[in-house]
């Protein structure tokens, strides 16, 4: 009987058996301590000496897949024996003997196939089963298992002739949502939350332009297939990707760039010069006629008033005057209306443009609009609670509801005077004081609204093509809102020439419109 002492001689290149089958030096410790106990408690049945060697790598590699087994998910994707026959061609082969840097190669190609390839390679190569058995225990044709292990086959064989090794390449992107829904970013997060991890914005991006496959996205991302695979189920559910071909993602959403903000830059104010003069001319004139309106000005300066007024008599302009169609958005997986929005602008060419938030609440008599554009800061507007105290103050000169006046205050919403009494910090139109508003408006713009919604829809007509094919609707909203964002660059504009001053420092252009 063969004593154990024999293994002994074995101990150095089973240790660098084990380094070639695993992932990291610990992993390799602990299979190759496996394969010793393995070997020394089977020894007492090897009773012919000279299949020693044979019969020790054979259990050798029956440990290892045990092992690979155990490891799970994450790591077994990358722990293949690689068959020789996937190797591109005999001198490679040779090659992959003498250099496992090859074999790493491989393994890290077959974690990048997608789920459809990858399981034959696993259930043929890595579990041992025929074609046949293959087409039973997934209840497909034999004819697809070997065509689909052919294929995978050929795939393998093409990665490793180029040699591409692909990196995850992170791409930052800012994903917000625009629409309608019930959320407060806490307890009821916003969609976007779900799909804001560095793996789901790096598919976005690869996605948007065009479909892609999971592969494809795979290599993209320097990731293997299955993580891929696990992150689309989610973007799926969460109708941020549609699958438009089968096995083929794309982007359901819009994600900003810098060629939008080039497009608005090199074109807008050029469309604009016809009219510019007389734009801003309209303007002063409303500005001039508003400050006589007696409504609650929150104290701001009339500078200040000036590009609320403005901004007002545009929006007023756009739904009395343009006409252009603004497809609705949707409902989505948890039944509100809204749609996912991308960004990933630079610096160098950021689009000029009004951003809006509103809040239109139930049981309260005022709603209020967040713009933000130029140098105005961006404010998070108040929900209904908090629009209820302001109005309270505004109506009564008090509230009862202490602890939520002690949160607007917080917010900037409210300020408490010396005297202990509480004053608004946003001005406020009632119905009338705002129809007094539009009337001046439409005075003062009406008379331009042909000749510029004429050159709003020459710039659109170039501004369309830059978005993809597939998100009609998206673009079709976008460029309705073209009406108002050139409204920025008139101001901008003005601005450049002096024609109108600029806003104070940290200025807020906010405003509660009475129902």
């Amino acid at each position: 009987m063969l004593q154990a002492s024999v293994i002994v001689a074995y101990v150095d290149r089973i240790y660098d058996y084990a380094l070639r089958k695993t992932y990291t030096r610990e992993e390799a410790d602990e299979l190759s301590q496996e394969i010793l106990f393995t070997l020394v408690r089977e020894l007492p049945r090897l009773r012919d000496e000279s299949r020693l060697e044979p019969w020790l790598w054979g259990v050798a590699g029956n440990v290892a897949r045990s092992f690979r087994r155990s490891m799970g998910k994450q790591r077994a994707m990358y722990f293949y024996d690689v068959p020789e026959e996937i190797v591109y061609d005999e001198t490679a082969a040779e090659e992959a003997a003498r250099n496992e840097e090859l074999y790493a190669i491989l393994r890290e190609k077959i974690a990048m196939l997608s789920s459809v390839y990858r399981n034959m390679i696993i259930l043929h190569y890595y579990e041992g089963l025929s074609t046949k058995q293959i087409s039973e225990r997934l209840t497909i044709p034999e004819g697809t298992v070997t065509w689909r292990l052919s294929e995978a086959r050929r795939k393998l064989k093409k990665e490793c002739t180029h040699m591409e090794e692909s990196a995850l390449k992170p791409i930052q992107m800012r994903i917000d949502i625009y629409g309608s829904g019930n959320y407060n970013g806490k307890e009821r997060p916003f969609p976007s939350e779900y799909i804001k991890d560095a793996l789901s914005q790096n598919i976005l991006y690869h996605c948007y332009k065009e479909p892609k496959g999971i592969e494809e996205l795979a290599k993209l991302c320097g990731v293997p297939a299955y993580y891929i695979e696990d992150c689309l189920e989610n973007l799926t559910a969460r109708d941020a990707v549609t699958e438009p071909v089968k096995q083929k993602y794309q982007t359901a959403f819009l994600i900003w760039t810098d060629e939008y903000g080039k497009y608005q830059r090199e074109h807008a104010q050029g469309f604009l010069m016809p009219i510019m003069e007389r734009m801003i001319a309209a303007l002063k004139g409303i500005a001039e006629e508003s400050r006589h309106i007696d409504f609650y000005k929150a104290g701001k300066s009339e500078d200040e008033l000036f590009y609320l007024y403005s901004v007002l008599a545009f929006s007023c302009m756009e739904k009395a005057h343009y006409h252009r169609p603004y497809p609705p958005v949707s409902k989505k997986y948890d039944g509100n209306s809204w749609e996912y929005i991308g960004y990933m602008e630079t610096r160098s060419d950021l689009r000029r443009g009004v951003g809006i938030q509103t809040c239109h609440g139930d049981n309260v008599r005022y709603s209020h609009w967040v713009f933000c554009f130029g140098e105005f800061q961006w404010r998070e507007m108040m929900p209904n609670e908090e629009i209820r105290v302001c109005d309270d103050i505004l109506n009564a000169g008090k509230t009862t509801d202490e602890y939520r006046a002690s949160e607007t205050i917080r917010k900037g919403y409210l300020k408490r005077l010396e005297d202990g009494s509480l004053a608004v910090m946003t001005p406020a139109f009632t119905q009338e004081q705002k129809k007094h508003l539009d009337q001046i408006a439409e005075k003062h713009m009406g008379p331009l609204m042909d000749e510029y919604c004429r050159i709003v829809d020459e710039y659109v007509d170039g501004y369309r093509r830059l978005f993809p094919k597939h998100l009609a609707d998206t673009a079709a909203r976008m460029c309705k809102t073209s009406f108002l964002n050139m409204f920025v660059e008139i101001i901008a504009y003005a601005q450049e020439h002096g024609e109108i001053p600029l806003p104070p420092k940290d200025s807020i252009c906010d405003v509660l419109l009475r129902h």
